[in-house]
C-alpha cells in the first residue's frame, strides 16, 4: 500500500515505541494530574502536530540535512535541551500551596488548552531525537520500488502518527481518572509535579549532551 512493506510489523513496531516512556510522556501525564483529560489531549494534540512537522521534514528531506550539519544538529539540540530544562526548572520551583484541613485542596490555576497545546508542540519539535529515529526507522518500511519514495514515507508517518494519538489520549485518560481516584493532597501533587520536573530537567541535560 503507497509503496509501503511489512505494513504490520511496521504498526506493532510503532505502537510498542509510542508506549515506551519519555518527554512526550510526562507532559500528558503532568497536564492530564494537574488540569484534567482535556489538558492532557491538548498537550497530546500539540506532540502529534510536532510528530506530523517531522514527517513532512524528513519527507522533504529536510531532516537529512539537519543530521548531515552539525551546526543545525546542535542549534536544534541546544533549544530542545533548553526548552527541557526550563519546564523542568518550572515545575521543580514551583511552590506548593499550603494545607487547610478543613476545606478541599484548591486546584491549581488552570494553563490554558492553547498553551498547553504550544508546550506540546515544542516539547516535540525542538527534539532532533525525533527526526532522525523518523530518518532510521521509516525507511525500512519503503519497499524498494516504491512509486514515490516520499509519499510513502508520508504514509507511514501517518500511520506512526495516528497509533500515537490513540495511545496518548489513552494515557491522558487514564492519568486524569487515577488522579480523581486518589484525590491527592497538594502536598502529594507538589512532590509529584517536582518528580516530573526532575525528569524533564533530566532529559534536558542527557538530550544537550548526546552527539550526533
Amino acid at each position: 500500500m503507497f509503496g509501503t512493506q511489512d505494513l504490520t510489523l511496521f504498526i506493532i513496531s510503532g505502537l510498542l515505541l509510542n508506549v515506551a516512556p519519555g518527554p512526550d510522556s510526562l507532559l500528558i501525564m503532568a497536564r492530564s494530574a494537574s488540569q484534567g483529560w482535556r489538558a492532557g489531549s491538548a498537550a497530546a494534540l500539540g506532540i502529534g502536530t510536532g510528530t506530523f512537522v517531522h514527517v513532512l521534514a524528513a519527507a522533504l528531506g529536510l531532516s537529512a540535512l539537519m543530521a548531515a550539519s552539525s551546526w543545525a544538529f546542535g542549534l536544534v539540540k541546544l533549544l530542545g535541551a533548553a526548552y527541557l530544562v526550563y519546564m523542568g526548572l518550572g515545575l521543580l520551583l514551583k511552590r506548593a500551596a499550603p494545607e487547610s484541613s478543613d476545606q478541599a485542596p484548591a486546584l491549581p490555576t488552570p494553563r490554558p488548552l492553547r498553551s498547553i497545546y504550544l508546550q506540546g508542540l515544542l516539547t516535540n519539535v525542538l527534539n532532533p531525537k525525533v527526526a532522525l529515529f523518523f530518518l532510521a526507522f521509516v525507511p525500512q518500511f519503503i519497499a524498494p520500488d516504491a512509486a514515490s519514495k516520499p509519499l510513502a514515507f508520508v504514509f507511514l508517518g501517518l500511520v506512526f502518527n495516528v497509533n500515537g494519538m490513540l495511545w496518548c489520549h489513552f494515557l491522558a485518560w487514564s492519568t486524569a481518572q487515577a488522579s480523581r481516584r486518589i484525590s491527592a493532597s497538594r502536598r502529594v501533587v507538589s512532590w509529584l509535579n517536582r518528580a516530573i520536573g526532575a525528569l524533564f530537567l533530566g532529559f534536558g541535560l542527557k538530550l544537550a549532551l548526546t552527539e550526533r
